[in-house]
């Protein structure tokens, strides 16, 4: 996808750590930093009455499940994380890269995430990859082979986020509802808005709820 964003990280003081890894859609590309949704779902934790800190973010615009685990393996976050997300693999259906490549990414991305969360998977949760074909970026694609490719690439992510025992948390059909209603997109006509941030995180925030309060 296009453009390029530099990891972010809000260090601050408090009781739950929670890290995000992934893409543009994890730093919230398009919008201001306190729209994105990890910084949303830390904002409703807080909400909740858990203390949490700002999430520790990594992720950049563009970067596939290789880019993600070089990044993670050269910023060597320093767990244990009381919750760790992760949401990636749109760049790698997007650039045609092969479904083994990322299955075989994931499962590494995975094992470090549960490793991160001092070996809890169920600390763990994963974010399915948003539709993107309905947005006015895709004009003049082939919308139903997007449609299917992202298909495809969720039901591996699904397949292997059961085998690894984490959380899955399915947030594609929640980025279909931008086809009629355009005010889920932010400015460039691609990534999802505050408002859809907002979405996704009211369906994350109980599985969240249940991992730290495990």
């Amino acid at each position: 996808m296009p453009s390029a964003s530099p990891p972010n990280s809000i260090p601050d003081s408090g009781a739950l750590r929670f890290l995000a890894l992934g893409d543009s859609y994890t730093i919230g590309e398009a919008v201001p930093p306190e729209a994105n949704w990890p910084n949303l779902l830390a904002a409703q934790l807080k909400a909740e009455g858990i203390p949490c800190t700002s999430p520790e973010i990594i992720a950049r615009t563009g970067w596939t499940t290789g880019e993600l685990l070089a990044a993670v393996d050269a910023a060597a976050p320093q767990g244990p994380y009381d919750l760790v997300t992760l949401q990636i693999g749109v760049n790698n259906q997007y650039r045609s890269l092969s479904l083994e490549a990322y299955r075989t990414e994931l499962e590494r991305l995975l094992k470090l995430a549960v490793a991160l969360a001092a070996g809890e998977p169920d600390h763990v949760i994963v974010l399915s990859i948003p539709d993107w074909r309905v947005t006015p970026y895709a004009q003049g694609r082939d919308r139903s082979a997007i449609a299917a490719e992202i298909e495809q690439f969720n039901a591996a992510k699904r397949e292997i986020a059961v085998q690894a025992g984490v959380r899955y948390v399915n947030i594609t059909p929640i980025s279909q509802q931008a086809a009629d209603q355009p005010g889920l997109l932010a400015d460039d006509g691609l990534h999802p808005s505050g408002e859809m941030y907002a979405r996704w995180v009211d369906i994350v925030l109980p599985e969240a709820l249940l991992a730290v309060k495990h």
